[in-house]
């Protein structure tokens, strides 16, 4: 089974590509939602509340997973507790993903993970596909999804820079085009790379 790791930073389109290989039939594993998943179970929410706080919880008990990207973006040591928390279980989910694709027999898998560099998962897939745009472009997409442009500069700030990221690449996607060009170069990379 084929495995790529696609990587990029926040709004760099990562996920509009994802969704549009998705459509093309190629199994995704976004590990963003498998992270979202774990923060639900008991032991995780526990382990967060230990260490950021019962401020954490909504009304539900649940991780307010708002609240948390406030109190760890623009703070490298608290994102740095979070992702020793978080990574370890995000890592299981994903090798459970693995392993059930292998056995149902899928040729190829895509792991839409921004965090792929910067976790050490790079080294377990056989390409790295970097999205990229140019940063006012990502300021405009994410302005538009709701973030202030405060928020966009503490998150840009927290990441990896887009260098460092495209030194690993294997192939490198600019999604500073329109969708149709994009689902475009989405099928010519199920079609050739897949």
């Amino acid at each position: 089974m084929k495995i790529i790791g696609l990587t990029g930073g926040i709004g760099s389109g990562k996920t509009t590509l994802a969704g549009f290989l998705k459509e093309l039939g190629v199994a995704v594993i976004d590990a963003d939602k498998l992270g979202h998943q774990a923060l639900r179970e008991n032991q995780m929410r526990r382990e967060v509340v230990a260490t950021f706080g019962q401020g954490v919880l909504d009304s539900n008990s649940q991780v307010d997973r708002p609240k948390l990207a406030r109190l760890v973006f623009g703070y490298p040591q608290q994102l740095a507790h979070l992702n020793r928390i978080t990574h370890p279980r995000i890592a299981e989910m994903l090798t459970d993903r693995l392993d059930k694709h292998r056995r149902q027999g899928v040729g190829a898998v895509v792991i839409e993970a921004p965090l792929l560099v910067e976790t050490g998962w790079v080294d377990t897939v056989d390409e790295v596909w970097v999205t990229v745009a140019p940063r006012t472009v990502v300021l405009t997409r994410l302005q538009q999804m709701g973030f202030t442009r405060r928020e966009v500069l503490t998150r840009l700030g927290a990441q990896m820079k887009p260098e460092e990221r495209l030194k690993k690449a294997d192939v490198v996607i600019n999604t500073d085009t329109s969708l149709e060009e994009l689902k475009a170069r989405a099928k010519e990379l199920a079609d050739t790379r897949l």
